[in-house]
């Protein structure tokens, strides 16, 4: 699993992930640190990632847009819970 660390993360994210083994990459390594959301999901599925984000609304853009790739959100520890036991949190 491929994973995109949201601007809202810290870089810090990059480390931790890769370390544990997780391909990541910061959306300002790859695109505009103002991007719009939507940008950022369209990246994510041409690139086949998974969203890394505190952002909330990126799961109703998943569910607007009928998006299938899904959504870890930092906030929700259960949603993510497989990242942040990965990584070491």
């Amino acid at each position: 699993m491929k994973l995109l660390v949201d601007m809202d993360l810290s870089l810090r994210w990059i480390g931790l992930l890769r370390n544990a083994g997780w391909e990541a990459v910061h959306w300002s390594a790859v695109g505009k640190v103002n991007a719009p959301d939507l940008e950022i999901m369209a990246y994510a599925a041409q690139h086949d990632h998974v969203v890394l984000t505190h952002d909330l609304d990126f799961s109703a853009i998943l569910a607007a847009t009928h998006g299938e790739k899904p959504i870890c959100n930092r906030s929700k520890v259960w949603v993510c819970g497989f990242v942040a036991e990965r990584a070491g949190f």
